[in-house]
């Protein structure tokens, strides 16, 4: 990476949702490659944060990890406490957890419902809710990213709760992105496809009857040959986040292989 690129974040003390695996794990670790001097990543299960916490600080940045459900309201209010106590002030936020359960509109329960809604909208909204206060009352530039997918379009039949609180979020980040503008506040969203990543392979266990090699099968038939990589995709979030995206905000941006809207010929 360039020098440009590896300072254009020395600003920037995040908090990244879903953070210690998968997307949010390797958004993590290219903020700290970016110069970022603080971190907050958070995730169910304590074990494999306080691991994924040692390896972004291996890095050289600060690292926070906070056990959370961002579906559960006092998680949400608990972790802005926490991140604000550890490094005073944030400017930055990815909202990188989501249930991703299956369900049709004929089987999907209000329990699966209301599960999808809590995690991909509730939680998003009450932390940028908290940020947005924190930085309106300091007087400080922000920037959220929000983590959405290609299924907030439409989706497949059995992804209906998941696909519309996608979509919700989508209009949510556009709403928030007009609404603080002019507090140099920006919020985007990208719409990612099918991505390989450890919660991709156990969701394809659990309820699609995955092999082990699913993945190869899975690659074989998408046309570029591979399925979206976190590795590939962290650069896009760091970028939003840093000032180096200037005025860039409301934007929900496609990053798949797959056009949206086009049909074979």
């Amino acid at each position: 990476m360039s020098d440009q690129v590896l300072s254009r974040n020395n600003s920037t003390i995040a908090i990244i949702t879903g953070g210690t695996q998968g997307l949010g794990l390797a958004i993590a670790k290219r903020l700290a490659q970016e110069g970022a001097p603080g971190i907050v990543i958070t995730g169910r299960n304590r074990d494999r944060g306080e691991s994924a916490a040692k390896e972004v600080q291996a890095l050289g940045t600060e690292c926070l990890f906070v056990s959370t459900d961002v579906s559960g309201v006092d998680d949400c209010h608990r972790l802005m406490d926490a991140a604000l106590k550890k490094f005073g002030s944030l400017n930055g936020l990815v909202n990188s957890a989501a249930a991703t359960d299956r369900g049709s509109l004929l089987d999907t329960t209000l329990e699966i419902w209301d599960r999808h809604f809590n995690t991909n909208v509730r939680g998003p909204f009450l932390l940028m809710q908290r940020l947005a206060a924190h930085l309106v009352e300091t007087g400080k530039p922000g920037s959220i990213v929000n983590i959405l997918s290609m299924a907030a379009h439409c989706g497949q039949s059995y992804l209906t709760p998941y696909s519309a609180s996608k979509g919700a979020l989508a209009t949510l980040t556009k709403n928030v992105a007009n609404a603080l503008a002019a507090k140099r506040i920006r919020c985007n969203g990208i719409m990612v496809g099918w991505m390989d990543t450890p919660g991709e392979t156990a969701t394809q266990q659990k309820f699609h009857g995955a092999t082990d090699d699913w993945l190869a099968k899975a690659e074989a038939t998408q046309r570029m040959g591979q399925l979206v990589k976190p590795d590939q995709l962290a650069g896009l979030v760091t970028y939003m986040l840093s000032p180096q995206s200037g005025v860039m905000t409301g934007a929900l941006v496609d990053y798949d292989q797959n056009v949206s809207g086009a049909y074979p010929e």
